[in-house]
């Protein structure tokens, strides 16, 4: 996927060949993935031997591995909130903003080991997941102090879009191409580098607040904008995982896909959150 790490290192294996450990006639290659249960025997014509071939990666698959991710999302999301919610209550707010960006910071990390990592290791996904948690939790207690009512208008807001997504893609009315997946990318790089100088500009006390644009028309018009790109970021996922159950790929190959759909899911949130937050300053 051109907005995700992951998804991107995974279409680009696929490309050549190389994608979770298979080439382009279905056998395995030696990409870092250990060896999954036995589905049926292939016959190598150099050792005169059967190999076995992985359980192949399916939808449900995907689905249930989502499911997994998003229920440990939301139980420490949701634990987070209401420590941190309690503690910006009692003047403590110190301790939530702690969450936060720890939270915040140890999630970033562990994406890049996820992205750039050869082999999939569940543990640093659910790792990823917890740390996730924790800065959605208290970040999600900010923007409901500042604004009562803001958390459940985004969750309610995101769910919407994906549905919306979901259904668009599997009908046809969303369609994701090669030509799409560039232009798509190149926007993100130009808003992932706005994002970090209006980050730097808030750090450094030259702009407060949401930064470049405030609650203002200019404000509300990159939220839009973020808030677009996080959903076409999804019709995207979707192709990636179809794509992945099309080829072949490994069984072990859906954490890496519910991951990456989680990743997505929880960028959406933000954006919704950022972009209802201005609307009502």
């Amino acid at each position: 996927m051109a907005g995700n790490p992951v998804f991107s290192k995974f279409e680009r294996d696929m490309r050549s060949g190389q994608a979770a450990g298979f080439q382009a006639g279905g056998q395995q290659q030696g990409y870092g993935f250990p060896q999954q249960p036995a589905s049926g025997p292939m016959y190598n014509p150099t050792f005169g031997a059967p190999q076995v071939q992985p359980e192949r990666m399916t939808l449900d698959d995907v689905v249930t591995k989502s499911l997994n991710l998003f229920g440990l999302l939301l139980v420490v999301a949701a634990g987070t909130f209401v420590f941190a919610d309690r503690a910006i209550d009692s003047q403590t707010s110190s301790t939530a903003l702690g969450l936060w960006a720890g939270g915040g910071i140890v999630a970033f990390v562990l994406s890049l080991v996820i992205a750039f990592r050869k082999t999939i290791s569940v543990p640093l996904i659910l790792a990823y997941t917890v740390f996730e948690g924790l800065f959605l939790g208290a970040a999600s207690a900010f923007f409901n102090s500042a604004y009562p009512g803001v958390v459940g208008q985004a969750i309610l807001a995101t769910l919407c879009v994906f549905g919306g997504m979901l259904l668009g893609y599997k009908t046809g009315v969303i369609r994701v191409t090669a030509r799409s997946r560039r232009i798509f990318a190149g926007m993100l790089i130009g808003y992932l580098l706005f994002a970090l100088v209006n980050f730097v500009l808030v750090l450094t006390g030259l702009q407060s607040g949401f930064g470049i644009g405030g609650s203002g028309a200019l404000g509300i018009g990159i939220s839009l904008f973020a808030v677009a790109l996080a959903s076409y970021s999804l019709a995207i996922d979707f192709d990636s995982i179809q794509q992945g159950v099309n080829a072949g790929v490994p069984r072990q190959t859906s954490w890496l896909m519910a991951y990456g759909l989680m990743v997505s899911v929880v960028w959406l949130y933000v954006e919704m959150l950022r972009l209802i937050a201005r609307f009502r300053d």
